[in-house]
């Protein structure tokens, strides 16, 4: 695609390209944007966007407001949903203070980080990650609803897939975007579906990532739907997720996780990578399940990964190595939903396996067996223990954690522990249809 600034360039002029969207991330993952003239883009590439930081969530105090996006010419992209002629294009960037040093609350400063600090290591960190979503109708006033569009299953095709041509016009933009795609379907529940792209380096993958749930949600749009990436949108259903593929390669190119001599075809910087994962998950449980919705989600009995465990072969572990090996071996990290910041979550898986190679953290014997048909007593004998059992838990386990500190930094882990805990407290004081329904004619 595009590497320097002088590509993009010649790109918005061979394109008619005439506006820009400069986009960025606040710490909760949310998009921010807005659009520049072509003719500002040399400028923009040269000194940077200024922007008010104090109006940003979690960013910064008024006092301290000015800051400046500059943008990364390697992310831009036409947009292909948009007209030809007078064409649109959109760029993300670096967030960074008026003397040009990086920002510490910005989402993809922390990734690129963590990337670095595993570079000192000789390694570099793919990622594939695998996203769901639910498609359903609007009103008449175009507002959202829970609305059915089909009542498809995993793999169905029309007439119970009826999404089926916005979910190719989703790909035909992806890959006019770049977006090397893997598999495109239908998934369980009625109204889901699940995109795969292929296997990237996490700084480009989490930037993919909120490339791709931008794209979904505008074509969606345009087709007249509505695309959400909230967990847990329906009861009685399974909820979305982002199973997040990752393996770390050296320096010389090879996969670090593959063995051919070990148990399985792994090699030891896999299995404690894997303990890595296990050991610190509950304390980035809320940046990797970011909602009090994410919660729903992971309850027994909807495939949810609940269990602190791995596996070589069943999907009830939190953790599952597919059977893949050579340079596709990897491993499977389950529990992710779709609305966390990328850029946060894999900075934290990235520096939680290289905390376990660097610490030899044994992540015990692989669960063979269905966790989710053991009775309780069966998982306590074994000491399998479950994920957070909502925000405000995985918060608590966050706010002790100095692993999670140490990785996000002082600024953006408070602000995000403030910003999560406001939210549960708004959750906590709302009166729920539920305890209407379950109490009001009862008492």
């Amino acid at each position: 695609m595009y590497k320097t600034k002088e590509d993009v360039l010649k790109a918005v002029n061979e394109h008619d390209v005439k506006f820009i969207r400069t986009q960025f991330t606040d710490i909760f993952g949310v998009i921010k944007s807005w659009a520049i003239p072509s003719e500002d883009l040399e400028n923009a590439f040269r000194e940077g966007i200024m922007f008010d930081g104090s109006s940003i969530e979690g960013f910064t105090r008024i006092e301290e407001s000015d800051m400046m996006l500059m943008p990364d010419p390697t992310t831009f992209r036409i947009l292909p949903w948009r007209p030809k002629e007078g064409a649109v294009a959109r760029m993300l960037g670096d967030v960074k203070l008026p003397d040009g040093s990086p920002f510490v609350g910005d989402p993809r400063y922390i990734l690129k980080r963590a990337i670095e600090d595993a570079k000192k290591e000789g390694f570099t960190m793919n990622v594939g990650p695998e996203l769901e979503f639910f498609v359903f109708k609007v009103d008449e006033n175009h507002n959202p609803t829970t609305e059915l569009t089909d009542q498809g299953g995993y793999f169905d095709f029309a007439p119970l897939d009826r999404a089926q041509d916005m979910r190719r016009d989703i790909d035909y933009a992806l890959e006019h975007m770049g977006f090397k795609l893997e598999a495109s379907h239908h998934e369980v529940a009625p109204s889901q579906h699940e995109i795969d792209f292929r296997f990237s380096d996490v700084l480009s993958t989490a930037d993919n990532v909120v490339t791709f749930r931008y794209v979904v949600k505008s074509i969606a749009s345009h087709r007249g739907y509505y695309a959400t990436f909230m967990p847990k949108p329906l009861y009685g259903v399974n909820g979305s997720g982002m199973h997040s593929n990752q393996s770390l390669m050296t320096d010389s190119g090879k996969n670090a996780f593959y063995d051919p001599e070990g148990v399985n075809g792994l090699s030891d910087i896999a299995r404690y990578y894997v303990g890595g994962l296990l050991s610190h998950i509950k304390e980035f449980t809320a940046v990797t399940n970011p909602l009090v919705n994410s919660y729903k989600r992971l309850v027994p009995g909807y495939e949810a990964p609940i269990y602190i465990t791995w596996s070589d072969k069943n999907r009830s572990s939190l953790i599952r190595i597919p059977a893949t090996r050579g340079k596709g071996t990897r491993v499977e990290l389950r529990c992710p939903d779709p609305t966390c910041n990328p850029y946060l979550a894999f900075a934290l898986m990235l520096r939680a396996g290289m905390d376990g190679i660097r610490n030899e953290i044994d992540p015990g014997e692989p669960v063979a067996q269905n966790i989710f048909k053991m009775t309780p007593e069966q998982k306590k004998q074994r000491s399998i223990e479950s994920l957070p059992g909502s925000l405000k838990e995985a918060l608590d386990l966050m706010e002790e954690s100095e692993f999670v500190k140490e990785t996000l930094g002082e600024h953006l882990f408070e602000q995000y522990i403030a910003g999560k805990r406001s939210e549960w407290n708004e959750y906590k004081a709302q009166v729920h249809k539920w305890e209407i329904d379950k109490y009001l004619s009862r008492f």
